[in-house]
Order: structure tokens, then sequence, then C-alpha cells
């Protein structure tokens, strides 16, 4: 499906359809991913339609900032943010966790797409004229036959145009050396319904998707970079590197 993107000329994706390759790859992770009832599909939308249709919701969207060789500004719009509040606990004397919260995960799995990076906190707020820039990319997120809900993604370039060569990349990267990443080491996962996590108690055995011996992925804010193995290190847990992802070829 092509995007309907209408970036202005100062743009550094102007003109190209790397801005809606990027996009739509970011949204595709998104959804695969986002605490929805029904599996979503994504098309492509104009933000001036979802400002007039759900200008209330907008308004209270979760917006998160990606700082990287490429950065972007990234916002999710539910039609029914009510449905996330309720399942979080919202109204209670505590609640467990915050629609941010929840929507975290998508906004991470989204901007891993666009390479090596840091993704700053996500939180409420409007998000009306990022859904209104012209060089915003917006998608309907699309479900059992109603729109359930959109993302809205701005690509931003640091400099010089990346993907030119290594030199470059590592120019843009020297922007961020300083600042401080979480680096996660993975054995497994799974998926559990909240009533299978609720039900958990001590000796319950969840089982991975990984066969003993399988090699553990290394992830740099939440982006696989390398694959490693377990080993102990003066009693405490450490990974021992076998394998370094190409990142020159992560950040294309």
């Amino acid at each position: 499906m092509t995007l309907r993107s209408s970036a202005s000329a100062q743009s550094p994706y102007a003109g190209s359809g790397l801005a809606d390759g990027v996009a739509r790859a970011a949204v595709e992770a998104l959804i695969t991913v986002l605490p929805t009832p029904t599996l979503l599909t994504a098309s492509a939308g104009a933000g001036a339609v979802v400002v007039g249709r759900a200008g209330g919701a907008v308004a209270a969207a979760v917006v998160a900032a990606f700082v990287g060789a490429t950065s972007a500004d990234l916002a999710v719009v539910l039609a029914d943010p009510g449905a996330l509040d309720a399942a979080a606990g919202a109204g209670a004397e505590s609640a467990l966790v915050s629609r941010d919260d929840i929507i975290r995960p998508a906004l991470e799995r989204a901007a891993g797409v666009l390479g090596l990076g840091v993704l700053g906190d996500a939180r409420i707020d409007d998000a009306t004229t990022l859904f209104l820039d012209p060089e915003t990319v917006v998608f309907d997120l699309v479900g059992g036959g109603a729109t359930l809900g959109w993302f809205a993604i701005r690509l931003r370039q640091n400099g010089t145009a990346a993907a030119t060569g290594d030199r470059t990349v590592v120019g843009n990267l020297g922007r961020i050396n300083n600042v401080e990443m979480a680096l996660t080491v993975e054995i497994g996962r799974t998926r559990m319904t909240v009533r299978d996590v609720l039900a958990l108690e001590p000796g319950a055995v969840v089982e991975l998707d990984r066969s003993v011996g399988s090699p553990a992925d290394i992830l740099l804010n939440g982006r696989l970079i390398a694959h490693g193995e377990i080993v102990v290190v003066d009693q405490d847990y450490a990974v021992r590197i076998t394998q370094i992802l190409d990142v020159a070829e992560s950040l294309t």
C-alpha cells in the first residue's frame, strides 16, 4: 500500500520513499505488541482527519521521543483509552500500571526499527501538533472492522544524512556517546493472559519459547544487538558474547 505523506521540502526524508518505508516498518512492529482486543492492521491515515474525529483522545495521547542516528517523535492514540485505564486498575486506590506503561513496550518495538538510540519516557500528552505536522506519517489502526486507534511518527535526522557509510554512522552516534542505556539479556519469552499472570504463585513453572542450550539474546534498550551464553563469574550471573550483530546494517 502506498502511504500518503506530505513531507515538506526541508525534511531530510522529503522527496523519497524513505520516510514511508521506515514509518511502515515502525507501525508493523508496533501493532505486534500493542494490547488491543483484536489483531490490528495499519492503513495510511491523515492527521487532520484524526484530530477532527478524535480531538479529545489526541489531546491525551501516549507520546515518546527517540534520539539516535535517526531520531523520531512517536505517538499512539486509542479510540477508547478508558479500556486500558480500566485494565490497569485506574480509579482504584492504587493503580497497578499506568496507560503509558502499558503502551511503552509497543513504542519500544516501533523505535527499534530506527537503529541504535535512546527512547525517552513515555507520557500522556497532547499530540495535536504532531498529528497536524505535514512531516508526520499517520496510520489508522484497524481491528475487527473498526478503527481502534492511530499511530503517528515524525522522523528527524541528526546532522549529515545517515546510511552513507560507517564513518557517517559513527559520527552521528558520537552525539550520544555519554548516554546511559539499558543492556538486557533475554533467555526466552512467552505470552500469557492477564488471568494466567494473576494466577501465578510460588512454585509455578513458566515455559519459555527457547530450548535448553540455545544462545541468549542481548538487547540494548530493547533492540537485539548480539547473542551470547549464560556463565557464572564469582557466583554472579554473566553473559559471554558469542556473536555481535552488524550495527551498521541494523541502522540502514
